[in-house]
């Protein structure tokens, strides 16, 4: 049976993107293995966060896990510092990883370069991420492609850890998920579809209403030929709309094709945001009633349990082997 692990930030307003290209894929993953989904707050706190913020994002990201399909009796939700073995074995894994290594990751790059501040916890993010995998005898993890270097170095981390002190980690098989696992933004698609992005329009959030989401998509930029094909290459714009309506629909991108042959961009983007908002309007109503609910807590509080049972008897073994003196 898989061992199967994936943590999400809260950093709020969860785009359509994060949904197709990690949450949705989360829900089927429970039919294949054990899953462990954390929420890791701890990352968050790389660049500077309000605790107000903080707090209220943690607890929509928990709610949103739970609306969309996530099963507190099948899986294993919990948020990461509620489970204090994930900051201790975060730092074991600094000191086991160099700086060189650290310093070559493209995302330390890419969100270092231009700051006047840096913080530490910035550059030491893939430690703390490999602890987070390493905890759980993690067998597999889902992984987006800007991920993957992360997840090539928890598994270097792994494998010199046992070398040096003897077999201790599980080494992680990275699942990369191949359709619909980068979706695009709606006005430019050479850009990944994010919240960051300072034009609301190119990106559709979970919560969006519906006649904000007819809006975005009725504006999402296409191309002048007005054919809806699938062409990654020549039509990425149209084809980033297929992958969102096979996505949401379930159909294949071929039967969406036949049926929009002869048909113009217009009719296209109609159906499109029909099937959009009824994709998102199930999930919407469970996130109202579970952002407000006692019941949430309990879950979460259940999930620590649960997880700090597995993490910790993975921690005595840590420390044993490290040498580590526990009484």
């Amino acid at each position: 049976m898989k061992q199967i692990f994936s943590g999400v930030q809260p950093s709020g307003n969860f785009t359509l993107g994060n949904y197709i290209g990690a949450m949705k894929r989360f829900v089927d993953l429970q039919d294949e293995g054990n899953c462990i989904y954390s929420i890791v707050n701890l990352h968050s706190l790389t660049v500077p966060k309000e605790a107000n913020e903080l707090r209220e994002y943690t607890l929509q990201l928990a709610a949103m896990y739970v609306s969309i399909g996530i099963d507190p009796k099948k899986s294993i939700l919990f948020i990461q510092s509620q489970v204090p073995e994930h900051a201790e074995l975060g730092w074991l894994m600094q000191c086991t990883g160099y700086i060189g290594e650290l310093e070559r990751m493209t995302q330390y790059k890419d969100k270092s370069a231009g700051k006047e501040i840096v913080t530490g916890g910035l550059l030491t993010y893939p430690a703390l991420m490999a602890a987070d995998i390493l905890l759980y005898n993690t067998t597999h993890v889902p992984v987006g492609e800007d991920q993957k270097q992360h997840l090539e170095f928890t598994r270097d981390m792994a494998a010199r850890f046992n070398k040096k002190y003897g077999e201790t980690f599980v080494i992680p098989e990275p699942m990369i998920q191949e359709f619909g696992g980068r979706i695009m933004s709606l006005d430019d698609p050479t850009k990944k579809m994010s919240k960051s992005n300072p034009n609301a329009g190119s990106y559709i959030a979970l919560l969006d209403e519906p006649s904000v989401i007819v809006k975005k998509i009725k504006r999402a930029v296409t191309d002048s030929e007005g054919t809806v094909r699938y062409d990654k290459e020549n039509k990425p714009a149209v084809s980033n709309l297929l992958t969102i309506y096979s996505a949401c629909s379930g159909e294949s991108i071929d039967a969406i094709v036949a049926r929009y042959e002869g048909r113009g961009y217009g009719d296209f983007k109609k159906d499109l945001a029909e099937v959009v908002v009824s994709a998102l309007t199930p999930i919407q109503e469970e996130y109202k009633r579970w952002i407000n609910s006692p019941e949430l807590t309990d879950i979460l509080k259940d999930g620590a349990e649960r997880a700090h049972a597995v993490a910790s008897t993975t921690m005595d073994k840590v420390r044993k082997n490290m040498g580590l003196v526990t009484f």
